[in-house]
């Protein structure tokens, strides 16, 4: 048998120059993944391909030696700490999150049912214990919660959950100093943030932003850019940014340019320029058409990018502003060993390449690349192909190579910043190139080139060391200072930036004194240093002015009597600007005293903000003042269940006021400030459900045309103003909605009808049917059984159809009647008990007096037969089951009448006294679950319903009281209930068929 192929893995410890082979060190391994620790370089971690065997493979020694260890579970993903190189999080296949403190040897499991790529590892300097963890975890009841612990013995007990109730599944983001998470209620998502791990705000959008979807883009310099897709907006999304806390959000920019990643991601056409504080570029959608704006405060002023004056070849490009101008493509390769479509190094300031194109909207024909070395001010074109761009020796060389279809054997060096380019050859054999690995590090010089010389062939890996092609180390003559600046502006971000940059053109390389800031000068502020407030929006004029649903009079919640607050003035510093002095008092937020004012613009909301809530969970309270003494104000709560709370001021609710319902219902909760001025109130109604577990349609089994019934939902546990019901009759495609588990109906149609009951509380909805017969007349005998039967009844409803079934087919046995003129309908609980219904033929040709003739003398018929003991059916290899007859005397003809008006009431009643004399008689063998069905039967309305039924046939009413008579006196009493028909006939062993059974 011929030995299947082998992986070949190499190794190399010069740049690639030599490679050793590793197949006989790692032994016959397939490898899936390789994880390089990010703080320690000489640790690597393989993974092997879970569908052969489970396991990793260490090194400490840059791949030279393995250690091969066996894991009881599949590695999805894997999280390195931030600090401790030996500190590893990883995500299994089944949704568990494992750690380890030794580099993979051990794991010890830290949180089951854990959402994909969804836990961090602690923020240093800001968590207190570096081994914390934060996750997103999934409760019992699918629920998502954030969740916090230490790997070290992560129980319940020692969990966290900083926000009060659960959250939306994929929605928390750990990143510097800000936790996010969404929840969404009534249809509408909310957005809370936790600021340097404090409690949680919701986030304040613009009133009607709507959001329908959010991405949190960065959260540098103590500030968040989020990315907001409103209800109005379908393949765009607004760039909001916020204060230094990430609560109050402002618009920078509406309808930004949107696409997909390999993954289906969400990727946002924004591109932070590195190393320059403030400055972005993005591709914004007007009016249909897609351009590139450029800013260089943070969004607080956007414009168009002037294209170059001359194109490649020099020849004059007539593009005037705002017609025509340049578009840049702001796509950032997923892959790491490509660049994309805009670069740009934090080491190499004010330098940017990127592909784009000139006219009056982006495209992506006809594109160039172009460079700009002064921040964006001037650009030139460089290429009239697309290229990837690379950065070599800080900066101080620029890498290009074609992104063609066709193989290469070319690539382009510049040492002036993209004004002149040498062409260099990398390959004898042209190549098509797959990435480049340029290696970091001040005295490494490599670049190395991988690709394949053919689609069917191998990787070809090509190392370049460009070191020589630099005449010697940098000087300080070799350095010319560069001043930034925005359209001769020099004061950016409130200073003035002095860089020190490599004179263009000099070939010498960077010593490691090189520094790239020189001097930075705050500059005096003027207007563009302040951006509109939160609730305030730019005028033409350029005057920050109220937005409609905005009231600038509003007062701090946590304002007090005798304190202070900050007033906006409908202006805020731009984050992280440097200015000083100039407009800065104008603008700037002026404190005043705290006025005293009577309450006014109570909230009351929940914690989730919800209405509803679990019955025996914690239910979190909020009261918000917008107006008020927070100080002098007493909050009164009541939770409308008899239980009432007071606070002094309203500083003590703002952790919230939590509560545990202990029985369900609908809560009118009220709140009430109150200070010598004035008050405030505010209510809502909360609903307290439990699940529903059970549900039962109580209805009968056939009823007269015409005659209005009662049809009962039983639900179980009973939920008093909780739950809903929907009743569905017949082919209906409009359901009858009620808030009570009974309603009268009158069926106006004879034959089989439908009747389905849909109980809807808290989440849960459940649903029974029940199939009524419709007559104008119909006959009915109770019947009881062998007390064997009992022994296999599992009382479900499946159990009790198929039970019915054998019962029809052996009263068939005896006599001759039509199968569909019989109905047989077993009732629920123990002990067993049915009801045997004769309903007249579809056709009545000889009138309906004749119908009523034939069900009585078949009736008589049954009777004898059931009284003789003849109908029997075996329930299982040697089970015989007898059925009896339970009652002495005919049962009336039922009739919409008013002479004969029995009614299906009448059967009802009959068998709530047969269900409780038996069940005197079985009491201490079986619980009889539904017994309460039957007992609910108003006596006194039935008696009504009645009508000619003589006094000595009614029977009386029994309470609850007599389910506790002693067992001897129960069993004497029913002795003498079950004398003359109730029990086995005696002397009638043998069994024989009725001579004058006649079909109807």
């Amino acid at each position: 048998m011929n030995k299947p192929p082998e992986d070949v893995i190499k190794r190399s410890t010069d740049y690639g120059t030599t490679y050793e082979k590793l197949n006989d060190k790692l032994g016959r391994t397939v490898m899936s993944y390789l994880y390089v620790c990010p703080t320690n370089k000489r640790k690597i971690m393989v993974l092997t391909d879970p569908e052969l065997e489970s396991s990793i493979l260490i090194s400490s020694d840059e791949g030279a030696t393995y250690q091969k260890f066996r894991m009881n579970f599949h590695i999805l993903s894997l999280l390195f700490h931030p600090t401790h190189e030996d500190w590893i999080l990883v995500y299994s296949h089944d949704q568990k999150l494992y750690s380890s403190v030794d580099f993979g040897r051990k794991w010890q499991l830290v949180h089951e049912h854990v959402t994909p790529n969804r836990f961090y590892w602690s923020v240093i300097g800001l968590d207190k214990e570096s081994d914390l963890v934060h996750m997103e975890a999934h409760a019992a009841d699918g629920r998502a919660h954030y969740v916090t612990c230490r790997i070290q013995g992560c129980s319940e007990s020692s969990r966290s959950y900083p926000f009060q109730g659960h959250i939306d599944t994929s929605s928390l983001v750990v990143q510097d100093d800000y936790v996010f998470i969404q929840v969404t209620t009534a249809g509408r998502a909310s957005y809370y943030v936790s600021y340097q791990r404090e409690a949680f705000f919701r986030i304040k959008l613009p009133k009607y932003s709507l959001p329908k979807d959010m991405h949190i883009i960065s959260t540098d310099e103590n500030q968040v850019f989020a990315a907001v897709q409103e209800w109005n907006q379908n393949d765009t999304y607004n760039l909001y940014i916020s204060d230094t806390r990430g609560v109050y959000f402002i618009l920078a920019l509406e309808n930004l340019k949107t696409s997909r990643g390999l993954e289906g991601n969400i990727m946002i056409d924004l591109y932070e320029v590195s190393g320059l504080k403030g400055m972005l570029i993005a591709n914004r959608k007007v009016d249909n058409q897609v351009r590139t704006y450029i800013t260089y405060n943070k969004g607080r002023d956007w414009r168009l990018i002037q294209a170059p004056a001359t194109d490649l070849a020099g020849n004059d490009i007539h593009c005037i502003l705002p017609f025509c101008s340049l578009h840049l493509h702001l796509q950032m390769s997923e892959n790491p060993y490509i660049s994309g479509s805009i670069s740009s190094k934090s080491s190499a300031p004010g330098i940017i390449v990127a592909t784009g194109n000139i006219g009056a909207e982006l495209s992506y024909s006809n594109v160039a690349m172009y460079i700009s070395s002064d921040a964006g001010n001037n650009w030139k074109q460089i290429f009239e192909e697309e290229h990837s761009i690379w950065f070599l020796d800080k900066g101080g060389a620029l890498l290009a190579v074609v992104q063609a279809t066709v193989p290469v054997r070319h690539l382009w060096i510049s040492f002036d910043e993209g004004k002149q380019w040498d062409r260099h050859s990398f390959s004898v054999v042209p190549l098509f190139v797959d990435g480049v690995l340029v290696e970091p590090g001040m005295e490494n010089h490599i670049i190395t080139l991988f690709g394949h010389l053919s689609h069917r062939s191998e990787w070809q890996l090509i190392k370049i060391e460009y070191k020589s092609i630099f005449t010697r180390r940098c000087t300080e003559g070799d350095y010319q200072t560069w001043h930034l600046h925005n359209q001769g502006e020099p004061c950016v971000m409130g200073e003035k930036q002095i860089y020190m940059k490599r004179r263009p053109g000099n070939r010498c390389i960077l010593g490691k004194d090189y520094s790239r800031i020189l001097s930075s000068e705050p500059c005096t502020c003027k207007a563009y240093d302040f951006e509109c407030d939160y609730g305030y929006e730019r005028r033409r004029n350029g005057d920050c002015s109220p937005a409609f649903w905005f009231n600038p009079n509003t007062v701090s919640q946590s304002c007090s009597q005798g304190q202070g607050y900050f007033n906006s003035t409908g202006y805020r510093k731009v984050v992280s600007n440097n200015c000083t002095k100039g407009v800065k008092d104008v603008y700037t937020a002026r404190r005043q005293n705290c006025p005293h004012q009577s309450p006014r613009g109570l909230q009351l909301v929940t914690g989730d903000g919800g209405l509803m809530a679990t019955l025996g969970t914690n239910v979190t309270f909020l009261v918000h003042l917008e107006n008020g003494d927070s100080m002098r104000t007493n909050i009164q709560l009541d939770f409308g269940d008899g239980i009432a709370v007071s606070y002094s001021n309203l500083t003590w609710t703002v952790d919230g006021i939590k509560h545990i319902y202990k029985t369900a219902g609908i809560f009118r909760v009220t709140a009430l400030a109150v200070n010598s001025l004035g008050f405030d109130s505010d209510t809502l109604y909360l609903h307290i459900t439990s699940p529903v577990e059970h549900v039962h349609l109580s209805a009968p089994f056939v009823v007269i045309k015409d005659k209005e019934v009662n049809l009962t939902a039983v639900v179980w546990p009973s939920h008093p103003r909780t739950a809903t019901f929907f009743w569905w009759f017949g082919n209906s495609t409009e359901p009858t909605i009620t808030l009570e588990g009974s309603i009268p109906y009158t069926f106006l149609n004879e034959g089989m009808n439908a009747v389905t009951v849909q109980v809807s509380s808290g989440n849960a909805i459940l649903q029974d049917t029940k199939i009524i017969a419709v007559q104008e007349f119909f006959k009915s005998l109770l019947l009881s059984f062998s007390p064997n039967l009992d022994e296999y009844n599992p009382d479900i409803p499946e159990w009790r159809h198929d039970v019915g079934g054998v019962i029809k087919k052996a009263l068939l046995q005896v006599c001759d009647f039509p199968e569909e003129q019989l109905l047989v309908a077993v009732f629920p609980g123990v002990p067993t008990a049915a009801e045997l219904f004769l309903l007249p033929h579809k056709n009545l040709s000889e009138g309906r007096k004749k119908g009523e003739e034939d069900l009585v003398h078949i009736s008589e018929i049954l009777v004898t037969a059931l009284s003789q003991n003849l109908v029997d059916f075996e329930l299982k290899p040697g089970a015989q089951v007898i059925v009896y007859i339970t009652q002495l005397t005919l049962a009336p003809l039922v009739d919409s009448n008013s002479r004969q008006s029995s009614s299906a009431m009448l059967m009802l009643l009959s068998v709530v006294v047969l269900g409780l004399a038996v069940f005197l008689l079985y009491k201490f063998k079986r619980k009889i679950p539904w017994i309460n069905i039957y007992a609910e039967v108003n006596h006194e309305k039935e008696q009504e319903m009645i009508g000619s039924v003589s006094k000595s046939e009614s029977m009386p009413k029994m309470t609850l009281d007599e389910f506790s008579t002693p067992k001897e006196h129960m069993e004497k009493e029913l002795e003498a209930k079950m004398k003359g028909g109730l029990g086995k006939v005696s002397g009638c062993e043998s069994r024989r068929v009725i001579p004058n059974c006649t079909s109807v």
